[in-house]
């Protein structure tokens, strides 16, 4: 199955986003898929989102052969909310769990610079 974004429409404070869906063997079905804009705002998502989030909902639909009005909810946006969030806190995670331990002080004492100087050493040491 192939979704394919045709654009929206703008009711008054609702936008319609349009669909066609491609399946083989079969003739091509158009859809809509509609959403209060308030809700972006509430949730801080980027109207940009729009269409990609409709097109996750409207496949979702279409798998579990939904036959009624698609439109993202408020429990589609907060849960898009939700998985960023973790999915935002897991990289942040490997980014700390990727950091090396420092040096032990035999190895960082044979990478200084000031090793030339003969600093650091006992007087009489060369």
């Amino acid at each position: 199955m192939e979704v394919r974004y045709l654009g929206f429409d703008q009711q008054q404070n609702a936008r319609e986003y349009r669909f066609d869906v491609i399946e083989k063997g079969r003739p091509t079905r158009r859809f809509t898929v509609t959403v209060n804009l308030a809700l972006f705002l509430t949730h801080r998502i980027g109207i940009q989102e729009g269409p990609a989030l409709s097109a996750n909902k409207l496949t979702a639909d279409l798998e579990r052969n939904f036959d009624g009005v698609h439109e993202l909810t408020e429990d589609d946006l907060r849960s898009h909310v939700n998985a960023r969030s973790r999915a935002e806190a897991e990289r942040a995670e490997m980014r700390n769990a990727v950091r090396h331990p420092p040096p032990s002080p035999a190895r960082a004492e044979a990478t200084s610079n000031w090793r030339h100087f003969n600093l650091g050493k006992p007087s009489g040491a060369v």
